[in-house]
C-alpha cells in the first residue's frame, strides 16, 4: 500500500497492515466445520437485520443493497481499514508530498524513516483494536467491491479491489463475535444477531441519507486542513501520542494509565480543530446512540435473551478487560465513544418519546438539523429548534 511517490506519505501504511497482522492475537480455538456455519450464520443475519432495522426505523433505501458486506477476520479488518484511513487522509498526505518536493533529498529520507516508524506505532494500535472491533461500518471505503473470498482456510473475505460501487461496506470481524458471546456465556445466535441489528443501523445511516457521508468526510477534511503539514512536526506529536501507549519496545514514558489521561486525538489536536471535533462528537453520538436505540427497540421482537445479552455486555464495557486495556482505551479515546452510545441514545429516547420516531428521523434532513454537542444533552432545546 506503499505510495508511487515514495515517500509522500507519512505512514508507511504497508508496514503498519505487516506489523499488525503479526502482532495481532489469534483468534478463539474453532473448529473448521463450526467456523463455517458462524461465518454464514452472520452473512444471514446481516440480511434479516437490514429488513427489521428499515421497519423499526423507517429509513428505507435501496442503496443498502449495493454495499457489500464481509465477513472478516482480524487480519482482513487491519486491511480493510488501512484502506479507509488512507482515502480520509490523502488530501494531508498530497500536502506533504508537495512539502516534500521543495525540500530535497534529505527532507525526502527523514520523511521516509518517520514515516516507517510511525507505520509500527499504527500497526501496533491496529492489532490492539484488531481484537476489539465486533463489527463496522466502514464510511469512507474506497468505492470497490472485494472480489470473492480468498483467506487461507476459504471462510472469510478479503477487502481488495474488485468492481466498482457506491463506497461504504459493513465488516463483520467474527473471530470477535464468536470470542465474545463465548465470554458472555449467552446465546450464539441471538448475539450474532443482535451485532448485525447495530451494525446494519450504521449501514442504513449513511445510505437512506444521501448526504451525510460527504459531511462526514467534509468536516473530517476541515479537521485535516488545519493540521500542521510540517512532516517533523506532525510526525512528532503523532509519535509523542502513540509513544504514550504502554506496550513493550515503543517507550510509554508517561503514566498512561493516571486519571484524566489525554487520549491519542487530544494530542494531536490544534486548538482551532476543537470546534470541528464539537461537531463530529454530537454527530457520532447521534449515530452510535440511534444504533444502540435500534438494537434495544428490535430486540425483544427478534432475539429472546436480549434482556440478558444487553446486561453482560454493558457489564464488559463498562469494566474492560484489564488495567493496560483501560489504559488503553483511555488513550485511544474509546472511553469517548463508550459516552457516545451512552449520551447518544438518552438524546434518541429523548426526542422520540417526545416526537415519535417520524418527528425524530428530521434529524436526517440536512446537517443544520444534526444536534449540537449541546442539544446532545438536551433533547427538549434540539425538538424546539427543530420541530418547534
Amino acid at each position: 500500500m506503499t505510495s508511487a511517490s515514495g515517500g509522500a506519505e507519512m505512514v508507511d501504511w504497508d508496514l503498519a497492515v505487516a506489523t499488525a497482522t503479526r502482532l495481532a492475537r489469534p483468534g478463539p480455538r474453532v473448529g473448521r466445520d463450526e467456523a463455517r456455519a458462524a461465518v454464514a450464520e452472520l452473512r444471514r443475519h446481516a440480511a434479516e437485520a437490514e429488513r427489521h432495522v428499515r421497519e423499526y426505523t423507517r429509513m428505507g433505501s435501496t442503496a443498502v443493497a449495493g454495499t457489500p458486506v464481509l465477513v472478516v477476520d482480524r487480519p482482513g479488518w487491519v486491511r480493510a481499514n488501512v484502506a479507509g484511513f488512507r482515502t480520509v487522509v490523502r488530501p494531508l498526505t498530497e500536502k506533504l508530498a508537495a512539502r516534500r518536493e521543495g525540500g530535497g533529498r534529505g527532507a525526502a529520507a527523514a520523511g521516509s524513516a518517520g514515516a516507517k516508524a510511525t507505520g509500527v506505532e499504527v500497526g501496533v494500535v491496529l492489532a490492539f483494536l484488531s481484537a476489539k472491533v465486533l463489527g463496522q461500518y466502514e464510511t469512507f471505503a474506497p468505492a470497490e467491491l472485494p472480489s470473492a473470498p480468498d483467506s487461507p482456510e476459504g471462510l472469510f473475505d478479503q477487502p481488495r479491489r474488485g468492481l466498482a460501487v457506491p463506497p461504504g461496506r459493513l465488516l463483520l470481524v467474527a473471530p470477535n463475535i464468536v470470542q465474545v458471546e463465548r465470554e458472555l456465556d449467552v446465546a450464539p445466535h441471538d448475539f450474532r444477531l443482535w451485532v448485525c441489528l447495530h451494525e446494519e443501523t450504521h449501514r442504513t445511516q449513511f445510505t437512506a441519507v444521501p448526504w451525510l457521508r460527504d459531511h462526514i468526510q467534509s468536516e473530517v477534511q476541515d479537521f485535516l486542513a488545519q493540521t500542521d503539514v510540517d512532516p517533523a512536526a506532525f510526525l512528532e506529536r503523532l509519535r509523542e501520542a502513540l509513544g504514550g501507549l504502554p506496550i513493550p519496545g515503543l517507550g510509554g514514558g508517561r503514566r498512561a494509565d493516571r486519571e484524566g489521561a489525554a487520549s491519542v486525538t487530544d494530542l494531536v489536536q490544534t486548538p482551532a480543530q476543537r470546534e470541528i471535533l464539537a461537531r463530529l462528537t454530537a454527530a457520532m453520538s447521534l449515530l452510535e446512540g440511534h444504533a444502540d436505540v435500534v438494537m434495544d427497540g428490535v430486540g425483544p421482537a427478534v432475539v429472546p435473551s436480549v434482556a440478558e445479552i444487553r446486561e453482560k455486555f454493558q457489564r464488559r464495557r463498562d469494566r474492560g478487560s484489564g488495567r493496560l486495556d483501560l489504559a488503553l482505551r483511555r488513550l485511544l479515546g474509546m472511553d469517548a465513544k463508550l459516552r457516545q452510545y451512552q449520551d447518544g441514545a438518552v438524546f434518541v429516547r429523548g426526542v422520540v418519546e417526545r416526537v415519535g420516531m417520524d418527528g425524530f428521523n428530521r434529524v436526517w434532513t440536512s446537517p443544520n438539523t444534526l444536534p449540537t454537542k449541546e442539544e446532545i444533552h438536551d433533547p427538549a432545546s434540539w425538538v424546539s429548534r427543530v420541530i418547534g
